[in-house]
Parts: structure tokens; C-alpha cells; sequence
């Protein structure tokens, strides 16, 4: 037999099951164009999205936000030192939680060989920040982010099932506890497509960290596409050397010499593509012309020399070494004012189980400055109302110690029953505390002070579940939560599964 002919008839046993679903499709499409006619056709190809362009019908509604800068703090940033002040914590010290409060909740494996759980007051003191006849009290840990705390939505009644740091933050982050779901950020490209084809949709940057404590890992499949095309994933850039692997062309290689040899790739890939029909070869197509316009936009966008005095001074120091949480908000910044749609900054080392008062001012002193920064940049900039801000960790610290308790040290376990998040721009209220927690921080409480099981009562208004957080945020994005679906495996999957609820008391 001639060679090459024996080479096509031989496949592998992907390439058969590839090929015959492609009669599926073919008997598919018949019946659409017995049907609906032709337009029905172009109405479900359109439905399925492009990049740059979103899905049709989407926004579903006049949007309040236009883009988001999600700031992430890796670990469970302990509310009570921070931002739930609880002074009666203080005639309490080295007492045990007492079982009417913890109410059998779950609680880690490292704290249920303890034979007690000592109340750890937070030995920081705090301080009202006036914006209205309440005031909102924040750490003398923070004290730049409490000079703009007129423009934060504090939710301090969040909740999430989770109690273990991956599932914990692969679920605040897809959607799930389990990996394999696309991240929020995917989700917003595929249904809202991207406003700069020269910059990627959705961008991830990982910040320094101070303290030589361990700190917990992030994946990349917390920013994946999941199972939706790779293009819609987030691309991480680096702080050390390129940005971006590759960026620069090799000695020998000029920019028509690149265009030329893409060109020559591209008509491979279509070619493949009008073969085989597989969508990631299509995400390959578009990865590969957005790399060779990143060649040209990213160093742009990463040459901090361009920005005044005035706004190096407003970002601190540290916003001068690439990689600093600081740096990274300017950077975010500048990518908002590029048309980026989703900015995640990471930042690591919120584990605090022991030595809580030596690492955690080292950790807010890494985000203080430039999380008060981004507001006053963006808002002076005019920004600030069409991009929403979100500072939120995985879940909370409990109020009982983690191991030996002092005076002037201790520690604190996970706590996912109550914790505190803040919003800020994009259409939220400015200057509100939302919910509120019992006298010990560990369980949400309604207005008159009574326990809501939030797993039983999830429509009580005061707690807001995960999903519930993730509908809010979309729905300023203008998306209706129940619309923005993925078939995949028989069945509609969304970023809020079959949950979540918009908590309209939190929006302007």
C-alpha cells in the first residue's frame, strides 16, 4: 500500500470518535435547518461567542461596572483583628467559647485534638471611621485603607461550607469546591468578551510577600477556563524578566520575519481545524495573534516611568520593585484604564494558625497602602464607578486560639461560618457595613441579634453566601447569573450552579 494513503487511513482512537460525531453534528444541523431555517443556524453559532465580542444578548441589562480588579488574600485574613471589632472580647480573654455560641459547628482537624478553645481578644486596637452616624471601625492595622473607607461596601456576614484552604478558595473562585470549574474571570470573557484585543481579557498577578512564613499555594486552574476554551483563561505575568515567556523575538528574528512564519502557522491550524472542527485548535488561532500583539502592548504597559511623582508617592514605596502588591495595583490600574476586563492580584501568607500578632501586621503592611491607593487612583481618575473592587480572602480566623494563647500572641484556626469582605466602585453603596456578627464573631446575626444558620436560612437577609457574592458581582457586570451557562456534559453549568442570590441591599 502507498505510504502516505496508509497514513490517512490510519487514526487514533480520538481522531475516530472526533470523526464520528461529526455526522452527529451533520444530522444536528439538519434538523436545525429543517426547523428554523437558516437564521436559526447563525442564531446558535452566535450564541456560543467570540472573543472580543461576548455572547449575544449579553450584557443582559445596563451594566453598573464595566471591568473588575479583584484583590485576593490567600489564607483567610482574620476579620477580627481587622475589620469585625468586638471589644467585649477583652473582659474574656483565656475563657472557653461556650457551647451555645459554637452550636457543634465543624471545626479543622488541627484545633479538635484541643480540650478547650481559649477566646483570643484582638489585641489591636481600632478606630471609627466616620462617614455617617455609625462609622465603620477598622484595625490600626490598616491605616491607609481607613482613609477611604467612604468608598467601601464592608459585607462582614460572608459564609461559605468550606473549611480547608484549597476547596475553600477554589470554590470563591470557580464556583466549586471541586477543581475542573472555569474561574470568574473566564466566565466574564466568554460571556462578555474583551474592550482591547492588544491586551489579554483577563490578567493574574502574584504579589511578594514580607514574611519567610510558608505560605499556601495557588493553582493555575484558579484562574483555568475550566471546561470552557482556553482562550478564556487568565494570562499570569511575571514579575521577574519578561513579562510574559517569549515576549521578545529572538536575535535573527524581526517583525515581519515573525509575521510571516505566524501566517505560515495559521493556515496550518485552519487547516486542521476544517478537518477536525476541535474549538481548541480555533483558541490556538486567537492565542497565537494575541501573543503577537502582546509583543508590542505589554511593554508598554509594564514601563512605570511614565507615571507622575505624585502617583509613585500615592502607591509608596514599594510600587517602585516590580512585584510588590503595590506595583501590581498600579499596574492594575493602568490595565483599567487599557480596557482589561478581569485583573485578580494574589496575594499570599493570610495562614495565620500561630504567631498571628508577628506576621500580621508584615501582611497588611504588603496591602495597606496600595489597596487605599487603587481607590484614591481610580477615583481620581475618574474610574472608580465603572470598576468594581473586591478585597476578600477564602473564609475567616476563628475567635478561639490555635495553640498556645498569650497576652500578647496567639493564633487562629479557619473559620468559613462568618467573615468579612469589602466592595468597592462599580455601583455598590459607599461607606456601609452589611450584616453583622454575635458579641464573639462566629456566628451571622439578624438585626436583633438572633443566630441565622445560614446553611438552613440561606434568604435571610444579613448573610451572604459565596454564590450570593458571585451573583452580586455579575449582576453589576449587567449579567442576569441564570443566563451566563456552558452546556457541557449533558447539562447547563454556571458559575453559581444552582444557587445565589444578587444582595440588591448592597448596590447603589
Amino acid at each position: 500500500m502507498d505510504p502516505i494513503r496508509e497514513a490517512e487511513l490510519m487514526m487514533t482512537r480520538r481522531q475516530l470518535f472526533g470523526r464520528t460525531t461529526l455526522g452527529i453534528g451533520t444530522a444536528a444541523l439538519s434538523r436545525l435547518l429543517t426547523i428554523g431555517g437558516i437564521g436559526s443556524v447563525l442564531e446558535l453559532a452566535a450564541a456560543q461567542g467570540q472573543k472580543g465580542h461576548g455572547l449575544v444578548g449579553f450584557p443582559n441589562f445596563a451594566p453598573k461596572a464595566k471591568q473588575v480588579i479583584y484583590l485576593f488574600m490567600s489564607g483567610g485574613p482574620s476579620q477580627l483583628d481587622l475589620w469585625d471589632y468586638k471589644p467585649k472580647l477583652n473582659d474574656l480573654f483565656n475563657t472557653d467559647l461556650p457551647d451555645r455560641i459554637r452550636r457543634g459547628q465543624r471545626i479543622t482537624t488541627m484545633t479538635s485534638g484541643q480540650t478547650r478553645f481559649p477566646i483570643a481578644p484582638s489585641r489591636y486596637k481600632f478606630q471609627k471611621q466616620a462617614n455617617n452616624d455609625d462609622g465603620i471601625w477598622v484595625s490600626e492595622l490598616l491605616p491607609h485603607t481607613s482613609q477611604v473607607v467612604k468608598e467601601l461596601c464592608v459585607v462582614r456576614s460572608m459564609w461559605t461550607e468550606a473549611i480547608n484552604h484549597d476547596p475553600a478558595t477554589t470554590f470563591i473562585q470557580t464556583g466549586s469546591q471541586l477543581p475542573g470549574r472555569p474561574s470568574m474571570g473566564a466566565w466574564l470573557s466568554y460571556g462578555l468578551g474583551s474592550m482591547n484585543e492588544n491586551l489579554p481579557t483577563y490578567v493574574v498577578l502574584h504579589s511578594k510577600v514580607s514574611s519567610n512564613k510558608p505560605n499556601q499555594a495557588v493553582y493555575p486552574r484558579l484562574w483555568g477556563s475550566g471546561f470552557l476554551p482556553s482562550e478564556y483563561q487568565g494570562i499570569a505575568l511575571r514579575s521577574q524578566g519578561d513579562p510574559v515567556l517569549y515576549l521578545n523575538d529572538p536575535n535573527g528574528m524581526d517583525r515581519s520575519t515573525r509575521r510571516t512564519m505566524l501566517d505560515g502557522v495559521d493556515a496550518l491550524n485552519n487547516q486542521g481545524l476544517s478537518e477536525f472542527g476541535d474549538p481548541e485548535i480555533a483558541a490556538r488561532i486567537k492565542q497565537y495573534e494575541l501573543a503577537y500583539r502582546l509583543q508590542a502592548s505589554v511593554p508598554d504597559l509594564m514601563d512605570l516611568r511614565k507615571e507622575s511623582a505624585e502617583t509613585m508617592e500615592l502607591y509608596g514605596t514599594d510600587a517602585h520593585e516590580p512585584g510588590t502588591f503595590a506595583a501590581n495595583c498600579l499596574l492594575a490600574r493602568r490595565m483599567v484604564q487599557r480596557g482589561v476586563r478581569f485583573i485578580q492580584i494574589f496575594h499570599r501568607g493570610w495562614d495565620l494558625h500561630s504567631n498571628l500578632t508577628g506576621d500580621l501586621p508584615s501582611q497588611t503592611k504588603d496591602v495597606d497602602q496600595g489597596c487605599a491607593a487603587l481607590i484614591k487612583d481610580l477615583k481620581r481618575t475618574g474610574l472608580l464607578d465603572e470598576t468594581l473592587v473586591i478585597w476578600a480572602g477564602e473564609f475567616g480566623r476563628t475567635v478561639y486560639c490555635q495553640g498556645p494563647l498569650t497576652k500578647d500572641n496567639y493564633g487562629r484556626d479557619h473559620h468559613p461560618r462568618a467573615f468579612t469582605v469589602w466592595m468597592a466602585g462599580g455601583g455598590v453603596k459607599p461607606g456601609i457595613v452589611y450584616g453583622q456578627t454575635d458579641d464573639f464573631g462566629y456566628n451571622i446575626v439578624d438585626k436583633d441579634g438572633a443566630v441565622i444558620d445560614p446553611s438552613v436560612d440561606n434568604l435571610t437577609p444579613g448573610a451572604v453566601h459565596v454564590h450570593d457574592l458571585q451573583a452580586t458581582i455579575l449582576n453589576q457586570l449587567g449579567i442576569d447569573h441564570t443566563k451566563l451557562t456552558y452546556h457541557y456534559q449533558g447539562r447547563d453549568f454556571r458559575l453559581t450552579d444552582v444557587h445565589g442570590h444578587v444582595v440588591h441591599d448592597l448596590l447603589a
